[in-house]
């Protein structure tokens, strides 16, 4: 999954919590299930950092980056930490569950460690390290909770993220998610159903399914039944609810993408024409050296697939430079590669060691400055290949979902098309919350900008 960093924003009486989110989208959803936790707890949930009781930390651990960004901002708060010894800073997510002895030693200013099972328990754990004044940690792995059991505070009233299965059983070399998450669990397919139902009757317009794999799902159709309902007909399911307009899902493995699924996504009106699927690498032997299991000929004829049938679908990907004894060569393939999918936009890694991988282990490892100047080069590439992508649009009439103003130009409203590029235009506020057309005018290597049309 594609990370990023956002801040989960909310406001109870005396006792205020702020969350800031580090990560992917699974982790924005758990966020979202802290919030509404600790607001059925009593608490005001704060945009505000420095008027917080508590401020939790939802962390990532994909890659060294991530991580960097966590010791960055724990590292800031130990000033105040020792002019309020009543505040309490807690660490969840994959960081906590990976390095809880790392951060304790480090970072002693830390009152709460709390692992990816242990997040359903966070309002409970900071009122048991208040009590105590110790640091409590809880990384067990062993009481994950159920999934859409929680409450949840969403972020947006217009699109939700609805978690399917979580964990993942890949165990690529470069990754540490098996780790942290734990095996693949899938959610029954009447629960998942009954959650997107509730959020349709919420208003909301557009869901995002989502898991580590999302494409493995393969569920009970009841809770407790036998039975078991795969991907594909489980976004046949959903695309059948009435109100929910868009569907999206991420992250798809393209060792995981039978016909029955792109049959789905061509068949189901509400399933956008949009696919994120991680390449990683154009060279079969550092495919191979990772543990993928696909060759860049299988993907790119996978991609064929779905082409022919979804002709106008956009393809965003993931990209790692610098894996262990990636060559030249070997990166070349990768450029091109990606010149010859032509994908919408991607997300480039630069490769980082992660406990208990297994390419921690590998050598030779790749020269930090070289890692540096074969991602400058294919960011450069990418932002090429979309620009080229986004001035091909000019002129076209697009479907946009608005979901408001413009955060840079409160004149103007912004929302996605159902190929997931950001659009911009002049209009009304009723228009918030409705599907429009919109004919491209000019373009960014980011945005569209266009007229009601």
């Amino acid at each position: 999954m594609p990370t990023s960093e956002a801040t989960t924003t909310y406001e109870k009486s005396a006792r205020k919590v702020f969350i800031r989110t580090f990560g992917c989208q699974m982790n924005e959803y758990d966020s979202e299930v802290m919030a509404g936790l600790f607001e059925l707890d009593g608490w005001i949930i704060t945009e505000n950092e420095s008027e917080a009781d508590v401020i939790i930390l939802n962390t990532c651990s994909v890659r060294q980056h991530a991580e960097d960004r966590v010791w960055g901002a724990l590292y800031d708060l130990r000033g105040r930490a020792e002019r309020e010894p009543n505040l309490i800073i807690g660490v969840c997510g994959c960081m906590a569950q990976g390095r809880a002895k790392d951060i304790a030693r480090n970072c002693p200013h830390v009152r709460l460690i709390a692992g990816t099972h242990a997040f359903s328990r966070l309002p409970e754990l900071v009122e048991e390290t208040s009590r105590s004044g110790r640091t409590v940690v809880d990384i067990d792995a062993s009481r994950m909770p159920r999934l859409g059991a929680l409450p949840r505070k969403r972020k947006s009233r217009l699109k939700a993220f609805v978690p399917v299965m979580r964990g993942c059983e890949n165990f690529c070399a470069y990754c540490v998610v098996p780790y942290v998450r734990g095996p693949e669990i899938s959610r029954s397919a009447d629960e998942v159903l009954s959650e997107v139902e509730t959020l349709a009757r919420d208003g909301c317009r557009e869901v995002t399914l989502l898991g580590q794999n999302v494409n493995s799902y393969c569920g009970p159709r009841k809770t407790g039944g036998t039975g078991s309902v795969k991907f594909a007909e489980l976004l046949r399911m959903i695309g059948g609810v009435n109100g929910i307009l868009r569907i999206r899902f991420m992250t798809s493995h393209p060792k995981d993408f039978p016909d029955e699924l792109i049959r789905a996504m061509a068949d189901v009106p509400a399933v956008c024409e949009h696919l994120h699927l991680p390449l990683q690498s154009g060279s079969d032997r550092v495919l191979e050296r990772m543990n993928r299991k696909y060759t860049f000929g299988s993907y790119r004829e996978l991609v064929g697939r779905i082409r022919d049938a979804i002709p106008s679908i956009a393809l965003s990907t993931d990209i790692i430079v610098g894996f262990p004894g990636e060559t030249e060569e070997e990166y070349n393939r990768t450029a091109q590669a990606m010149e010859e999918i032509g994908f919408d936009s991607a997300f480039i890694f630069k490769y980082s060691d992660r406990e208990k991988t297994r390419a921690a282990e590998f050598e030779p490892k790749v020269a930090q400055r070289g890692i540096v100047r074969r991602h400058a080069e294919l960011l450069k590439l990418q932002e090429r290949i979309g620009a080229e992508k986004n001035r091909g649009l000019i002129g076209a009439r697009v479907e946009v979902l608005v979901e408001g103003y413009s955060p840079r130009n409160p004149e103007r409203l912004f929302g996605r098309t159902r190929t997931n590029k950001r659009a911009v235009f002049e209009g009304g506020e009723d228009l918030i919350g409705t599907l429009v057309c919109v004919t491209i005018r000019e373009v960014t290597p980011l945005t569209l900008i266009g007229d009601l049309s």
